[in-house]
């Protein structure tokens, strides 16, 4: 097989020991983070679109990707089917995102068991009433991951959408006229259990039930939106870190 078009490398640059597990950031600075923190024996596949991949091993000897999906579900989805090309079967999202439960806190992680998507590419994978939930032995071994390293963890419902301020109801933006269907929207998700807002996990976990891998996300959080719109810059490398840390150790089972 070629290399595949946006991710930008293919099965044979992967080596005789292939890895089946990747986990895919947002931020291209967090994949590359990852793999020169966490992995040994580090090799760029591809900087390819700012889409950057890297192969490595955990302590434990086996081999992963640590990739990068690009901001938003669309872009997920492209890398997402591509990394299942290259034989890829399990997945682990390590993102950011905001609270909106007050006892969420900032440099804390939520492991999401499941998402309220509210997000255009995932109609593409499966219908709005296809559940987007995560595999539950992934999310569980996050959540032992997460005990075991004595990070602090809330384990729940995330709402996936797929803008960062209007579908977050956020008005201190270009935009202060809300829809008026998006007008509470917060207050709502709130009652109804849901932990946090992000961008990619409702769309990953349908890949995932669809295409027959396993899918799990962890996020660090770095805003309360019980208080304010802004994310608190100085929580986010404490809650990026516990993420990354919690996500590297559950990977060791699986990888």
């Amino acid at each position: 097989m070629a290399d595949l078009y946006h991710i930008g490398f293919g099965p044979e640059d992967l080596g005789d020991h292939r890895p089946t597990l990747a986990i895919l950031s947002g931020d291209p600075n967090r994949a590359t983070q990852i793999a020169q923190t966490k992995l040994s024996q580090v090799k760029t596949l591809s900087e390819n679109r700012g889409l950057n991949s890297y192969l490595g091993f955990l302590p434990n000897g086996r081999p992963i990707i640590s990739a990068t999906s690009g901001m938003g579900a669309p872009s997920l989805s492209i890398v997402v089917n591509e990394l299942v090309q290259v034989g890829i079967r399990t997945i682990i999202r390590v993102g950011t995102s905001g609270s909106i439960q007050e006892d969420v806190k900032p440099g804390s992680v939520v492991i999401s068991k499941a998402a309220l998507c509210r997000q255009g590419a995932a109609n593409d994978i499966a219908p709005p009433e296809y559940p987007a939930s995560a595999d539950p032995f992934l999310t569980v071994a996050l959540v032992e991951a997460a005990q075991r390293l004595g990070v602090e963890y809330a384990l729940g419902i995330t709402a996936s959408v797929d803008t960062f301020y209007e579908g977050q109801e956020r008005t201190g933006s270009a935009n202060p006229h809300l829809l008026r269907a998006l007008q509470g929207i917060t207050e709502e998700y709130r009652n109804l259990r849901i932990l946090n807002y992000e961008m990619e996990a409702g769309t990953l976990f349908k890949m995932g039930n669809v295409y027959g891998f396993a899918a799990a996300c962890i996020c660090g959080i770095i805003a309360q939106r019980t208080r304010a719109e802004q994310p608190i810059l100085e929580a986010k490398g404490l809650a990026v870190q516990r993420a990354i840390d919690v996500a590297i150790e559950a990977a060791a089972q699986f990888a």
